[in-house]
């Protein structure tokens, strides 16, 4: 069981990573962050991958959120306030009345984390240049609801452990495994290496979506909104579109994530 702990200072020192939660969102947390909401809670207290530090709740959910509480480390404080207090320490109205602060597990290298998927079928997410969180969330999401089983990110991607991209996967982020790839390293040349069919979706893609063939170990490619995959990286890849109606040739980047996921986890 946690240790429950009665706070009604909004300065109080035990609480300052919670404070201006916003302001240290822009910043960093130098290798922690803050997970919101009952779901994303209960992700986070039912993984070991990253480890939780502590816990920031409206007193007045105490009694719903006890299932999900009790099973939290003992070492770990859960600080109980009026819901007054919390919005003082976020600095907005925080609705949901729930916070908590993680410690970020390391992350390995792209190459390890394939390493651990030889031999087997697979179903990695690569994302390139997803800078905004709500759509990092949202693939995220998807890539844990049908069961992909690593996400990669270039350089240029955001932080999935943003807590808005948190919030919006749902968890997802947490349950997940991801890398971020090296400035320079070959991303196709990678994938090869580990066996990986590379697909890349883009309205100009050459197949249908729903006439590709079952891929045993297949990584799925999505780029940003836009600009899209570079040339150069779809040129080295096996490329599928998604036929729309005339006049419309692109979905939001989680939508077409989601439709390619789930074709590939389900084709066959």
């Amino acid at each position: 069981m946690p240790t429950y702990l009665p706070l009604d200072d909004p300065n109080d020192p035990r609480i300052a990573a919670y404070r201006d939660v916003r302001e240290k969102d822009l910043v960093g947390r130098e290798g922690r962050f803050i997970a919101e909401g009952e779901t994303v809670l209960r992700v986070l207290a039912g993984q070991d991958r990253h480890r939780p530090l502590s816990v920031l709740i409206a007193a007045k959910r105490r009694d719903k959120l006890e299932p999900i509480l009790s099973t939290l480390p003992d070492a770990v404080p859960v600080y109980l306030a009026d819901q007054a207090v919390v919005d003082a320490v976020a600095g907005f109205p925080l609705h949901r009345g729930i916070l908590a602060l993680a410690e970020r597990a390391p992350e390995p290298a792209a190459d390890a984390l394939l390493a651990g998927l030889q031999g087997r079928p697979a179903l990695v997410m690569v994302l390139v240049g997803i800078a905004n969180h709500d759509n990092m969330g949202g693939l995220f999401r998807n890539a844990a609801a049908f069961g992909a089983d690593a996400v990669l990110l270039d350089p240029t991607c955001c932080d999935p452990l943003y807590r808005k991209a948190i919030r919006v996967s749902v968890g997802g982020v947490l349950r997940v495994p991801f890398a971020r790839l090296e400035e320079g390293e070959d991303l196709v040349g990678l994938l090869d290496r580990r066996r990986l069919t590379s697909v890349a979706l883009s309205p100009a893609g050459e197949t249908p979506l729903h006439r590709l063939e079952p891929i045993p170990r297949a990584a799925l490619l999505l780029g940003a909104e836009g600009p899209g995959l570079p040339e150069g990286l779809m040129a080295r890849c096996r490329t599928v579109s998604i036929p729309m109606a005339a006049g419309f040739d692109s979905l939001n980047v989680a939508v077409t994530g989601g439709l390619a996921l789930h074709h590939l986890r389900t084709a066959g």
